[in-house]
């Protein structure tokens, strides 16, 4: 039996193979990250940083209410929220929310909400798909905002 020789055509033909398989993967990845993303997190990055502190501001008075709420999808696909305040529930709020595909490739859309029994159910069912549903609850003065992903 007689060894193969190692040549250099050797090396080189496992260089660039090596080389090519890197290529096209990061081709590949490239293509799929710009084809993917939907679009920018804030407008301005600058300006999200200096309205951070007011978003705290408000987060920390959001949960000094002691407001509980919960957001599910139903087998129908309407979306129903819970809320509640120190274990009662909130029946005279008013429920509204936007929602959102979460890399914007479908256009948002506001659902409304009709109160049934201490919760409230959208009118219109989710198209399938992940959705960010950004809910707003007002009770009188007070105004709770909270993002919920649902799929």
């Amino acid at each position: 039996m007689t060894q193969r020789r190692f040549t250099g055509w050797h090396m080189t033909g496992i260089l660039v193979a090596f080389f090519a398989v890197v290529i096209g993967v990061n081709l590949f990845m490239a293509r799929e990250a710009v084809g993917t993303f939907g679009g920018t997190v804030v407008e301005n990055s600058y300006v999200a940083s200096q309205r951070f502190n007011h978003w705290l501001d408000k987060a920390n008075a959001q949960k000094d209410l002691g407001w509980t709420v919960t957001a599910t999808l139903s087998g129908d696909r309407h979306v129903a929220v819970y809320a509640k305040a120190q274990g009662a529930a909130l029946d005279d709020a008013v429920v509204s929310a936007i929602v959102r595909h979460p890399l914007g490739r479908a256009p948002e859309q506001q659902l409304a909400f009709q109160a049934s029994q201490g919760q409230w159910i959208s009118s219109a069912p989710l198209p399938p798909g992940r959705w960010l549903v950004h809910l707003t609850i007002t009770q009188g003065a007070d105004r709770y905002q909270v993002i919920e992903a649902l799929q």
